[in-house]
């Protein structure tokens, strides 16, 4: 549906003041109805309330309808940050309306702005999710010995203290009983750390960790799903704005709707889109966003609520953490009206446990339906405008072998872990040769494990496992 667009020109200056460092309140806006949005730019499980749907102009859009039905005008000011730290901060004073980060820095959140009312947050929706928690990883130095997380005992860890990254770090040594000193910094000051040894790990939540690993910076020693727990990315709002004006959170959640949409059904494309509004590489943002990474769905699934709630401890045992009803926190009646509005079934969604966003059809090297995700890759030749899918981590080799065979380049092979789903590189996936199958691990950690479990098979590095498929 074409939908007019209105004082497009206003909103492009207000977002050019905002990427300057200023920002506007609400006098400033003369006779519009100002939303300012923060959002993480390069956390990209955050893209669907962030950088995808400020690049496809979905908000402005719908507010555009409003204005057309109504009269009202409304400007829209972004706001991008590297974590949900500042985003929080700017909530407290009131100066940001909407924004969107990661599970933990959600309940500071609350925390933190619940004592004014005009402050106040509720979360309205979730972006995106991990049901075993694959969305948060430790890495350490490519040269580093470590093998196992316990090999970081007694060394120094960088990471976002507060942040989903750290509640990782923080669970995953709760577990093995190591302790590591953590020091507090800001993603891309930890992987500066971590390249200049000044620390020996870095823990953070996404795409930090993709990113070092396909730069050849790091390795991957830890990942988050072995905790099994759920790890979730969404969108809070300050509840006095939000009654004050429900027509543009109702607008907001729609365009959300949309943005999800686009993603799940044109991934490559989103992923395009999101790069050139992150500097990402989109090999990168598409290991995240591509069909079996996260799961992009909007509804707030009990399970993750309980996450929510059962992660209050922990945020208590780090710092002042203000009681949090969860419960009340969150706030589901408006996403439900954004789903009544256009026809669909909110509970059959919540309900709904698949990524929406599966690789399928059929696999053209090994002439076989794609049928199981938990065995399904994908691979991307340079100069395609397409990926072709692979039925199970043997088909991949095969593709890969037969693409390098015949002259074409391999911008990226993805494949999930044979032991948690994960998807990761394939190139920088520990291999294990059973028999005559080839399965793959994101960590060392998990290739061991089926190795002990396996009598009679071997790790391979990526030449041999490329080599050997059958």
């Amino acid at each position: 549906m074409n939908r007019p667009v209105i004082g497009l020109a206003s909103v492009a200056v207000a977002a050019t003041v905002a990427a300057a460092g200023c920002s506007l309140d609400s006098s400033s806006a003369g006779d519009a109805v100002e939303v300012v949005v923060g959002y993480q730019s390069k956390t990209i499980n955050t893209v669907t309330a962030g950088t995808l749907l400020r690049a496809q102009g979905y908000l402005e859009r719908r507010l555009a309808d409003i204005t057309t039905r109504t009269g009202t005008k409304y400007r829209v000011v972004w706001q991008d940050y590297d974590t949900g730290a500042p985003i929080t901060a700017q909530m407290v004073a009131e100066k940001i309306d909407i924004g969107s980060m990661g599970d933990y820095p959600m309940l500071i959140n609350g925390s933190k702005t619940q004592a004014n009312p005009r402050a106040a947050t509720e979360i309205v929706s979730v972006t995106g999710y991990n049901p075993k928690g694959a969305l948060n990883m430790v890495v350490v130095a490519p040269d580093s010995s470590a093998a196992v997380l316990t090999d970081l005992a007694g060394t120094k860890v960088s990471a976002s203290v507060g942040s989903a990254g750290h509640g990782t770090l923080v669970r995953a040594l709760a577990h093995t009983g190591a302790g590591v000193e953590v020091l507090n910094q800001q993603p891309q000051v930890g992987a500066s750390a971590l390249e200049s040894g000044q620390v020996q790990g870095l823990s953070q939540f996404v795409a930090w960790p993709g990113l070092l690993v396909y730069q050849g910076k790091a390795k991957l020693l830890y990942d988050g799903a072995e905790l099994n727990y759920p790890t979730l990315h969404g969108v809070v709002v300050r509840r006095a704005y939000a009654r004050t004006h429900p027509e543009v959170l109702g607008a907001f959640l729609q365009a959300q709707l949309d943005a999800t949409d686009f993603l799940n059904h044109k991934p490559l494309e989103a992923a395009r889109l999101v790069a050139e509004g992150s500097g990402l590489p989109q090999e990168v943002v598409y290991l995240y966003n591509g069909p079996g990474g996260t799961s992009f769905d909007t509804t707030l699934k009990p399970s993750l609520v309980d996450a929510l709630k059962n992660d209050v401890p922990y945020l208590k045992s780090i710092g002042d953490f203000a009681d949090l009803d969860v419960g009340e926190f969150v706030h589901d009646g408006p996403l439900r009206a954004a789903y009544g509005a256009r026809g669909l079934d909110y509970d059959a969604a919540v309900a709904a446990t698949a990524n929406p966003s599966a690789l399928g059809g059929t696999d053209p090297v090994c002439h076989t339906a794609v049928t199981d995700p938990a065995q399904a890759g994908e691979l991307w030749l340079a100069g395609a405008d397409t990926t072709q899918t692979a039925a199970s981590p043997g088909c991949l080799l095969k593709a890969v072998r037969e693409a390098t065979a015949r002259g074409a380049t391999v911008r990226a092979a993805y494949v999930p872990d044979t032991e948690l789903g994960t998807r990761w590189f394939a190139d920088k996936s520990v291999w294990v040769r059973d028999g005559a199958d080839y399965r793959p691990f994101s960590t060392p950690a998990g290739a061991r494990r089926y190795l002990e479990a396996h009598p009679g098979s071997v790790t391979v590095d990526y030449p041999q496992a490329l080599a050997g498929a059958a």
